[in-house]
């Protein structure tokens, strides 16, 4: 279709029949030239090894065709050499005209000067007959006429001493100047448009390609971008030098050929690492070096000479092309990626490359809008390819992190359940001795024990949750608490730490804050504790102290400011921001002399982060840091009414209390059966094992176990299948998980199999005494349901 365009718009302006000059003499009388433009082809007097200027009268040599190179021009019956000077002289009649009458003057191989009347009228370059005051240059100028006369005497220059081709070889037009100087313009703007279009295109795949994964077919069809869009201002009209007239014409000679033959270069393996399955890398790289080598005698030879490499860079230029056209098409066969973008587009390429070898070679004139077409059809379409195929890696990308993530909790999952299982032994065992009246030496040494134990816990808690943070799977609850009362509890529980160091530890709760609020007392007592406990590893002597203060209260809303001051070490300006970083600490040495992973205030962070909040931090090096935040929690109206409290005191565990009491024990850890069996016993129950859920199913008795202790995850059948099966037999009886697991990470999953209640491997007695006095209706605390 392209070239069948080409043909039709060729045959039309053939069928304009504008008139041709004979013997020096173009008769324009009849023409009207506010219509057309004009070409002024035909027979021109020349004068050969001459620069003839309107003064002079000399013999010419001969009548010959205009335009045409002096290789192709005969004179005599020979050709004339492509390097030397010549002047041209022609006649033009005109109408009586009143409108501005102005030239389209093209560039010639390789200077022009264009005399009107006697009166200089444009030039390009010096053409001079010595060698060395001459001056090249390719320059195309639309220029207004001044004269009125109606009778035109027109004296062209022309002198080539470096390039391959001499003479005029495009066509000189007269027109209505306006007309003229509106198609120059549309013509300049085609190509500054087309160079900013692929020049911007390739920066943009060239940032594709190093803020991406380094894809080379992204970098390659970049690269040819970036060096073919100077094709579009540096070569054929020649728009660049329009703009900068005073670059030097070796210089944008060498950047036109050097830029076609780096680009097919580019395209080459380009196409090679588009598709590397379906293209043979050793005739990729026969073509890059052929381009190469061409590239390299553009470099280091004059024009004169790497001009005339134009006619085998043809030959290797096709030849990329159609080896392109196999690779796609074999792609296409193969179901690639973009394949069918791609053979369309080097179809169009291959198309726009024709064309313009045939208007090079004077078959068919410029189509300037067929081009501009042609390679923004080309661009889109490869940016098509280009885009899906980023999307594709981007969408590989997402799933191979989502996998990974997948697989980084999964590993987490397990190597929690795997610590905790022996921690559970650790801390059982510890506790149990503790409770046998050990010596004083003795149980020094085993609260050291258990202390470590406990902060081994907290490190795999601490990492359990960053990576569920990360993971944005941190759900919050919003159920009634008392704040006070959760301050004044984890409080309590630090003020053991701080006497062992000598440190106060006071606590001032504003009396305005008498409403129970609705917020997540686990989130909030996770930071809070986090926040004193950091607190005091990092105070050698003084205080800390948590201060809770009422900023502002609504009749829905109250506003609550939580501050932790200490007396310790302090935090250096530089550095407070990078403590709230995961696994980091002001200094290298804290983790060795104080302890600590680094996550606990990042974990604190992100959760009130999370609930609209955020830590902030007021520290001096030295002399102790104030981290606080507030936070806005919605308030409980309740209406006023007394809660009787139970006149009876919980049972101790040295009452025995669930003395007649059968408990059924699903676990398959032994060390993990003895540390619960013996616990249970020393409070009186009477154990039942089951080593896994199968043995579980055939062991209950729901007329004389009061409670079943299910672990989750055992050979055979692991406790969510084995509590399935019981709830769906109609088994009543309730059902406590012992996982290794934290709460939140099975919460789901065990409310759908109808577990009643979750303790925590490694477990603390107190809390699993509870749970068992609760389920088995011995004591429930008040308010329990």
């Amino acid at each position: 279709m392209l070239l069948f365009f080409c043909g039709f718009t060729d045959i039309a302006k053939a069928g304009a029949s504008f008139p041709l000059a004979k013997n020096g003499v173009i008769d324009l009388r009849n023409t009207d030239l506010s219509k057309d433009k004009i070409p002024l082809d035909g027979d021109w007097v020349l004068y050969w090894k001459r620069i003839l200027t309107p003064q002079d009268a000399a013999a010419p040599t001969a009548i010959v065709p205009f335009p045409r190179l002096w290789t192709k021009t005969l004179v005599n019956g020979k050709p004339l050499p492509n390097m030397g000077y010549a002047s041209y002289s022609l006649t033009v009649l005109l109408p009586k005209h009143s409108n501005k009458i102005g030239f389209d003057v093209p560039d010639t191989y390789a200077s022009y000067r264009l005399f009107v009347n006697g009166e200089l009228l444009c030039e390009a370059g010096n053409p001079d007959s010595n060698e060395e005051r001459a001056v090249p240059k390719w320059l195309q100028q639309t220029v207004q006429l001044t004269s009125s006369s109606d009778t035109l005497h027109l004296v062209l220059q022309v002198a080539n001493f470096w390039h391959s081709k001499g003479g005029p070889y495009k066509q000189l037009f007269i027109g209505d100047y306006p007309l003229l100087k509106q198609e120059r313009d549309r013509d300049n703007a085609f190509d500054f448009v087309l160079m900013g279009c692929l020049f911007m295109g390739g920066l943009f795949f060239f940032g594709l390609f190093l803020f991406g994964r380094h894809d080379r077919s992204l970098l390659y069809f970049a690269l040819f971008c970036m060096t073919y869009s100077y094709r579009m201002v540096g070569a054929r009209s020649y728009a660049l030098h329009s703009i900068f007239p005073d670059i030097p014409w070796t210089i944008t000679t060498h950047l036109e050929y050097l830029s076609l033959f780096v680009s097919v270069t580019f395209f080459s393996l380009y196409t090679r690492y588009l598709y590397p399955k379906d293209s043979n890398k050793y005739v990729t790289y026969m073509q890059a070096w052929s381009c190469l080598i061409l590239s390299a005698i553009v470099v280091i030879f004059p024009p004169s000479v790497f001009t005339q490499l134009i006619n085998p860079f043809l030959v290797v230029m096709f030849v990329v092309i159609g080896y392109a056209f196999y690779v796609y098409i074999k792609a296409m066969r193969n179901r690639r990626l973009g394949a069918g973008y791609a053979l369309l587009s080097t179809g169009v390429v291959l198309l726009v490359f024709v064309v313009i070898n045939l208007q090079y070679f004077g078959i068919v004139s410029p189509q300037k809008e067929i081009l501009f077409i042609g390679y923004i059809s080309f661009f889109f379409l490869q940016s098509l390819i280009l885009s899906f195929r980023f999307a594709s890696m981007l969408k590989q990308a997402k799933e191979q992190a989502e996998q990974g993530l997948k697989a980084k909790n999964e590993f987490l999952s397990t190597m929690s359940h795997e610590i905790r299982t022996p921690l559970n032994s650790i801390l059982g065992m510890t506790h149990l001795i503790l409770r046998d009246n050990p010596r004083t030496e003795q149980k020094e040494q085993l609260n050291v024990l258990l202390f470590s134990a406990n902060n081994l816990l907290a490190i795999v808690n601490d990492i359990l949750d960053y990576n569920k943070i990360e993971a944005g799977k941190v759900n919050f609850e919003v159920i009634e608490m008392d704040f006070a009362n959760t301050v004044k509890n984890i409080v309590s529980g630090m003020r053991t730490s701080a006497e062992e160091k000598n440190i106060d530890l006071r606590l001032h709760i504003d009396p305005k804050l008498k409403n129970r609020i609705l917020g997540d007392p686990t989130r909030i007592g996770q930071v809070i504790t986090n926040l004193v406990s950091n607190a005091i590893k990092f105070t050698r002597k003084g205080h800390v102290a948590v201060e809770v203060k009422v900023e502002s209260e609504t009749n829905s809303h109250i506003t609550l400011l939580v501050r932790i001051e200490d007396t310790g070490i302090g935090i250096a300006a530089e550095k407070q921001k990078m403590i709230f970083e995961q696994f980091t600490q002001a200094d290298t040495s804290t983790s060795r002399n104080f302890g600590g992973t680094g996550l606990g205030l990042a974990i604190s962070k992100k959760l009130l982060e999370l609930q609209g909040s955020s830590l902030q931090l007021s520290s001096e090096h030295g002399k102790g840091s104030v981290f606080y935040f507030t936070q806005t929690f919605p308030k409980v109206i309740t209406t006023e009414k007394k809660m009787e409290s139970r006149a009876e005191n919980a049972p101790t565990e040295e009452s025995r209390p669930l003395t007649g009491v059968s408990i059924l024990l699903v676990e398959d850890n032994e060390v993990n059966i003895l540390v619960a069996r013996t616990f249970l016993e020393r409070w009186g129950a009477t154990i039942d094992v089951a080593l896994n859920g199968q043995e579980a199913l055939d062991k209950v008795d729901v007329n004389r176990h009061r409670l079943i202790l299910m672990d989750m995850h055992m050979p055979v059948m692991d406790g969510y299948e084995a509590t399935r099966r019981l709830r769906e037999r109609g088994v009543t009886i309730p059902i406590v998980a012992l996982t290794a697991s934290l709460p939140r990470d099975v919460d789901e999953r065990i409310k759908d199999t109808g577990i009643d209640d979750i303790v925590v491997k490694p477990f603390v007695p107190d809390n699993l005494f509870a749970v068992i006095l609760h389920h088995t209706n011995i004591y429930r605390k008040p308010g329990e349901q």
